[in-house]
């Protein structure tokens, strides 16, 4: 049988090491989801650098209205160069209306088929038109008229909530009184069981004689109770700490909002970019509340949802904001902001730059803000804690694809190691990147 003082040493170790089991804050939860391409065996062939301008504007002027393969608020536009001449194309890209003005038979009978929901005009040169209907065209060859899958990376890496910092220790403070009192179970029984086999009895009184009270006198000293007074301070100041550690931390926050805005409607069913709205997320440090202005440019014509008769009363609510009369389709002067509320807070101790993740890295939205197109109301998906950021930096790979900037810094990486090169390799854990 372990002596009373190994099962005591042995429970110690356990009760320092569980922080590590339960408490750790990593990243190791991190789920890789493969991003795919459906390319199809074609005769067409487009120049890329064409392809990829038509694909940046598309993404960012059309996108918002239109997919390749079903309907949005216009028409899916997969194999529209075979269906219309490119002449017509540029004249309703610019200026819809004007075709429609000039009498046009098909630009109405577009226009009336939709609703006469008016598209917005484009101030875009021959060039950059033909550009998008070049990245339409490649996108039809390329399989979009069965499924229009865009690729990200190689990988996309989505953070899995972390656990509260005070569950954990409510866990440990449970395993661990668990653990002793099972300890104290043990030194009784190993005392008992000593007496038992040392035992003698006298013929009259049946009392024990010359018993050894070694393990006795042990439970009453002041060293066992010193020990085990040290233990219950030891959890509580284990809980303090946690306490303190979970403070700021607002993970889950999810505001009541003044317009039930919906990601998931918007983002997820109509696959608006996220760049549509945030418009500042490629070129600053914050990705910009979406003012008004760009909600209207929907929702002069779209005024509710599901094909409902009426106006909805949270866009009628955008139509206070920037008082503006539906029947009439004009403008006041009573203009009254939109009280967002913020969902995710840093420290004003703390820097992050937006475009140095989204743009540089080619980070997606949901690294950080998890599923952001299946939130009806939005909630703060991860932590965002110090941790946190320090271990996606430990274990993300440096895009540095088609970067020069990088290639010295690579060079010199592959002379001393064979390993990617992390965010950590580049200056990515000194203090100065986030406080200064």
């Amino acid at each position: 049988m372990p002596k009373p003082y190994h099962l005591v040493a042995i429970c110690m170790a356990i009760f320092f090491s569980t922080p590590v089991l339960l408490g750790q804050e990593s990243d190791s939860s991190v789920v890789e989801t493969d991003s795919a391409v459906m390319v199809n065996d074609t005769d067409d062939v487009f120049d890329p650098n064409v392809v990829s301008a038509g694909k940046e504007l598309f993404d960012n002027q059309c996108a918002v209205c239109h997919q390749m393969t079903k309907r949005v608020v216009g028409p899916a536009l997969a194999g529209i160069s075979d269906r219309l001449e490119e002449e017509w194309l540029i004249t309703w890209i610019r200026n819809s209306q004007q075709l429609i003005g000039s009498g046009d038979e098909y630009a109405n009978q577009i226009f009336n088929d939709y609703s006469k929901l008016t598209m917005q005009a484009f101030d875009l040169s021959d060039s950059e038109i033909k550009s998008i209907l070049t990245y339409i065209k490649s996108e039809t060859a390329n399989g979009s008229a069965v499924e229009d899958v865009v690729a990200v990376s190689s990988t996309t890496s989505v953070s899995v909530p972390q656990e509260d910092g005070f569950f954990t220790a409510v866990v440990v403070m449970i395993i661990f009184s668990g653990f002793l009192i099972l300890v104290l179970l043990i030194l009784i029984r190993s005392v008992i069981t000593k007496h038992k086999k040392e035992k003698h009895f006298n013929e009259h009184g049946g009392s024990v004689i010359d018993l050894n009270a070694k393990e006795v006198s042990f439970l009453k000293s002041n060293a066992f109770l010193g020990l085990v007074v040290f233990i219950f301070t030891a959890i509580a100041l284990k809980t303090l700490i946690d306490g303190a550690f979970s403070i700021g931390v607002q993970q889950g926050y999810q505001p009541t909002q003044p317009i039930n805005y919906s990601h998931k409607v918007h983002a997820g069913d109509f696959e608006i970019d996220c760049n549509y709205c945030h418009t500042g997320v490629k070129k600053s440090r914050s990705a910009n509340i979406p003012s008004p202005n760009i909600c209207m440019n929907c929702h002069t014509d779209i005024k509710n949802v599901g094909g409902q008769d009426g106006i909805s009363p949270e866009i009628s609510k955008i139509y206070a904001a920037v008082d503006y009369n539906p029947d009439t389709r004009e403008y006041g002067t009573n203009t009254k902001p939109i009280e967002w509320v913020r969902v995710h807070n840093l420290p004003d101790l703390a820097y992050f730059n937006h475009s140095q993740h989204v743009d540089v890295a080619e980070m997606e939205c949901q690294t950080c803000h998890g599923p952001i197109q299946e939130m009806d109301v939005v909630y703060q998906y991860s932590n965002l804690t110090m941790g946190w950021c320090i271990n996606c930096h430990r274990e993300t790979d440096v895009n540095t694809k088609g970067n020069g900037y990088y290639d010295n810094l690579v060079e010199l990486h592959n002379e001393k190691s064979k390993e990617p090169m992390k965010v950590e390799d580049i200056g990515g854990l000194e203090c100065a990147k986030c406080h200064y």
